[in-house]
């Protein structure tokens, strides 16, 4: 197995923050877009004021700017006192008079330079854009490509301007009302609208009112900047949070990463994994998690190891005895030799056998009681039942007597296991029990606790070995029985269950002899 690739210049759970964080503010730069609708809507606004305008004008020409004589031909002069009064000093909107032969004969522009100056402010010499000024302008150019038609036709005046340079003139002329759309040189749209000037529906010219919508950009150009340094001071907030966010959750979980590739790599060293478990969040919860893993394993191994120890400990004393009775069998021709070393090598094969068997119950006990999920257990029914198997019948030797206190005893746990730690305790104690003596159960509840005792009349436990005979392969038995009757692996099964089901079980002698077990389970409420 492979170690994971930490050599990342950025990790991909902070990728996925700063994406989502950033497509939230996508919604605040959509803003920008919605502006340049907003613009539009001002623009056809302004151009319907441009054709009331236009009506208003035209209709007082028609009515006060016409000759009294039987055609009625309009009147110029009284029409540029009347555009002059209309219109008025106005640098936006600008008003051109068409007679019926295309000529121009009136121009609002030109109307005030004899009696006034016209003053345009100019930038200062040294004045430069701003950094920010020229993204709106980049930005507005990607914009307008994006989201502007392309196909206005661009603004253009001759030097002597006739009305068939504009299309609306020569509709108008007609009798009917038309505007268009252009493009200036500057990149704002030119608004335009013809009218009709009519004296009872005699057409007598033409009324051609322009303007642009330089305010209206100014206007949106002022808003766009506003909200892009809101945008880029919250898309910079946003970035350093995120990046915040990512370490606290990013960082953790690689140096876990980290250590729990180690672990894996390096088994056998003892690995220290990064302590987040004063965090109160699900990486505090995996950082105990691991630890409490990791503690358990590190157990596991140095318990196979013991385990393993001990095992090839206790197989080579029979081995040992297998290979000398053997060799001393091939060697010696004596029959009686042979026989009495016969019996010993039975005898060492079935100890052999009877180690293996313990042994392999021993390893898979851990898997076992990890796999398998606990449930709730009637002890005093179990405890009745193994008893009552110990009492029917003739079965020799001591006997059992049961006395259970309360009922009912329940535990979490598993029966089987249960049974098999109370039958341990029982042979144990019959086997150091004299033949008349009686084995003694008990059951009762303490606070909260199960208490299960095994009493036996025997000669009891000697004090220095009290906590050594839970150890694997440790025997104490008694001088009648013979050696290698029991593997010594019993006690640490029953204390390995007990202590899995979250109880203890402890070893004792009672002051008018013999020796006593106790194992205390958590009673289930």
């Amino acid at each position: 197995m492979t170690r994971p690739n930490r050599r990342r210049f950025i990790s991909p759970i902070t990728l996925r923050i700063l994406a989502i964080n950033a497509l939230a503010l996508a919604i605040l730069g959509g803003g920008l877009l919605y502006l340049d609708q907003f613009r539009d809507k001002l623009a056809a606004s302004r151009l319907m004021e441009l054709r009331s305008q236009a009506r208003i004008i035209a209709g007082a020409i028609g009515e006060a700017a016409t000759s009294d004589d039987a055609e009625g031909n309009l009147d110029i002069r009284q029409a540029r006192r009347i555009m002059r009064r209309l219109v008025g000093r106005n640098t936006t909107l600008r008003a051109r008079l068409f007679d019926t032969s295309g000529e121009l004969v009136a121009d609002s522009r030109f109307m005030f330079l004899g009696r006034s100056v016209i003053a345009t402010e100019l930038p200062p010499p040294d004045a430069e854009t701003s950094l920010i000024e020229t993204w709106i302008e980049e930005l507005q150019g990607w914009i307008g490509q994006l989201i502007r038609p392309t196909d206005l036709e661009p603004y253009a005046e001759r030097a002597i301007q006739r009305a068939s340079d504009y299309p609306e003139v020569l509709i108008a002329f007609q009798g009917d009302m038309a505007s268009k759309v252009r493009l200036g040189a500057d990149q704002t749209e030119i608004l335009s609208v013809a009218v009709p000037v009519q004296r009872l529906r005699r057409v007598l010219g033409a009324l051609f009112l322009t303007t642009d919508t330089s305010d209206i950009e100014a206007l949106v150009r002022e808003e766009q900047i506003s909200i892009l340094i809101i945008f880029l001071l919250a898309l910079a907030i946003t970035l350093v949070l995120s990046l915040f966010l990512a370490r606290t959750i990013a960082r953790p979980l690689s140096k876990l990463a980290d250590a729990a590739s180690s672990l894996q790599t390096a088994p056998e060293r003892h690995v220290i994994l990064p302590d987040y478990s004063r965090r109160g969040d699900e990486i505090g919860d995996l950082s105990r998690a691991l630890t409490s893993m990791t503690s358990a394993l590190y157990k596991q191994l140095e318990a196979v190891e013991s385990f393993a120890a001990d095992v090839a400990h206790e197989i080579k004393n029979p081995l040992s005895s297998l290979r000398s009775a053997a060799e001393t069998l091939e060697r010696s021709q004596d029959t009686e030799t042979q026989r009495t070393l016969l019996p010993l090598l039975i005898e060492d094969v079935r100890r052999l056998d009877r180690l293996i068997t313990d042994i392999s119950t021993a390893s898979r006990l851990d898997a076992e009681l990890s796999r398998t999920q606990m449930a709730p257990v009637a002890l005093d029914k179990l405890v009745t039942a193994i008893c009552m198997l110990y009492c029917a019948g003739d079965m020799p030797g001591p006997k059992v007597d049961c006395t259970v206190s309360e009922a009912p005893l329940t535990v979490l746990g598993i029966e089987s296991r249960l049974g098999q730690v109370l039958r341990n305790l029982i042979e144990n104690a019959r086997s150091f029990c004299p033949e008349e003596g009686v084995v003694d159960i008990g059951l009762s509840k303490d606070a909260g606790f199960v208490l299960l005792s095994v009493t036996d009349e025997g000669p009891g436990i000697p004090e220095e070995s009290l906590d050594k005979i839970f150890e694997r392969f440790y025997t104490e038995r008694p001088d009648s029985e013979a050696f290698g009757t029991h593997s010594g692996l019993g006690l640490s099964i029953s204390k390995q269950i007990v202590e899995a089901h979250g109880g203890t079980i402890k070893a004792d002698n009672r002051a008018e002899g013999g020796a006593r077990f106790v194992v205390r389970l958590p009673a289930l409420k």
